[in-house]
């Protein structure tokens, strides 16, 4: 009886080494009692397989090491699949909030970079993106930007999705991106 626990716990290790997490944010907080201070850990971590897939999670506990192990398992069971373009950027602008957090996300050129801050970039990270710009507006709390910027990865859709939804072919999607971006170019050039 206990082979097949172990074989499952060895598909279990598979499945969870091809992601990483990166640490976030951690808070230390103190409860007055009696005694003294009782002191706890709050860690933000986000999870992902630089694939397309990422997750975040929160955990509380007396010590770091728990409160980072709890974050993590959070964080995977909380996965979504973000469509990328070429493997390497978005494939559209969004914007994204959570409370006073706004995070305006936009697909760049290959060479770009993340050019990201903080909580935003760590997502970026762990997602695989190479080449995005974000900017970050109002509340500069990790959590509400960690919040903001999948809610603005949820709305992330491929060309294909979209073409089938319109029952259009891709290369009609594709085409009036690439129109839209010439005529910016060329009205950017005029001025």
């Amino acid at each position: 009886m206990a082979r097949p626990s172990r074989d499952r716990d060895r598909n279990r290790e598979d499945r969870d080494s091809e992601f990483q997490d990166k640490l976030v944010h951690i808070n230390r907080v103190a409860k007055v009692v009696k005694g003294g201070k009782r002191f706890g850990f709050a860690a933000l971590v986000v999870v992902g397989d630089q694939k397309g897939r990422v997750g975040f999670g929160h955990g509380k506990a007396r010590e770091v090491p728990e409160a980072i192990r709890k974050a993590t398992e959070a964080a995977r069971r909380g996965l979504i699949r973000v469509p990328l373009r070429e493997g390497r950027t978005l494939h559209h602008d969004s914007e994204g909030r959570h409370g006073s957090g706004k995070v305006v996300l936009r697909s760049a050129p290959p060479g770009t970079g993340i050019i990201a801050g903080g909580p935003t970039r760590a997502v970026f990270e762990m997602l695989g993106v190479h080449d995005v710009v974000a900017k970050s507006l109002g509340s500069t709390n990790p959590y509400n930007m960690v919040r903001a910027t999948f809610d603005a990865l949820k709305g992330q859709e491929n060309p294909r999705a979209v073409a089938a939804r319109r029952g259009k072919k891709v290369s009609e999607i594709v085409a009036r991106r690439r129109d839209g971006s010439s005529e910016g170019d060329a009205t950017g050039e005029a001025a």
